[in-house]
């Protein structure tokens, strides 16, 4: 299945060669999760913060949980800080 993987801020450092404007498509199998991307991409969990799937807030358990399909956008931003 093929989905869009995006990563933002400190975490575009991750994405594999190709990647344009911090996406890349990504050809997967059919049981992948967004955890399985996080272990794929060598992402430190710590650092990987709001994920959204289609638009859609991925708490942490939901990340193990939800299975991806055809034509998902994933998108992960890490913490921000600021003052």
């Amino acid at each position: 299945m093929q989905v869009t993987f995006k990563l933002f801020a400190g975490l575009a450092e991750f994405l594999p060669p190709g990647a344009v404007q911090s996406a890349v498509q990504l050809e997967l199998p059919e049981d992948w999760t967004v955890n399985s991307l996080v272990e794929r991409y060598h992402l430190p969990p710590q650092l990987v913060h709001l994920v959204l799937v289609n638009g859609i807030y991925q708490d942490k358990s939901a990340r193990e949980l939800t299975r991806l399909r055809e034509g998902d956008t994933v998108a992960m931003w890490p913490p921000v800080a600021g003052g």
